[in-house]
């Protein structure tokens, strides 16, 4: 029996398509679509080109999914944990935050916690490195690097009413 197998191919408009052939030689799809959804298809046994289930999942259902086949994540929103003892975590700003329409730098985030701000993500696109001056939206999702203490700190201070 071999290993399992992945290819990821670009599908141009929608999103990127995975294969996993697994050491069963089964086959498994996913389409992680721009809007966060995802399209798991599992294929048949006995012809790998027939698909026997379909399944649609919006952003949050394709997130409990992982995280249930990755137990070792602590939080579903966790990114990545590194040996230095700094986390990234997706904070998602509500639409009645306190921050709704405000500027990045009058949350002093960095200087109250110590955590930085690294990426905005809104709706399909990403704003890697925010300045001080870039306006908050309610539906933003915040990419937050720094301590587990820091970046804690900084969810608090994002999710402000």
């Amino acid at each position: 029996m071999a290993g399992p197998r992945m290819s990821s191919t670009p599908l141009p408009g929608i999103g990127v398509q995975y294969d996993l052939t697994t050491r069963d030689d089964r086959h498994l799809s996913v389409v992680a679509h721009r809007d966060g959804a995802r399209t798991l298809s599992a294929y048949r046994g006995d012809d790998p080109d027939a698909c026997a289930l379909s399944l649609q999942l919006s952003g949050p259902e394709a997130a409990t999914l992982a995280e249930a086949l990755l137990p070792t994540h602590k939080s579903p929103s966790l990114l990545h944990t590194t040996d230095l003892g700094l986390v990234a975590d997706r904070i998602p700003l509500s639409a009645t935050s306190l921050w709704n329409g405000r500027v990045l730098g009058e949350t002093r985030l960095r200087a109250e916690t110590g955590a930085s701000i690294v990426a905005v993500l809104r709706r399909t696109d990403a704003i890697p490195s925010p300045r001080p001056d870039f306006r908050l939206a309610g539906g933003d999702t915040l990419i937050v690097i720094g301590t587990r203490e820091g970046v804690d700190a900084a969810a608090a201070i994002l999710e402000r009413e």
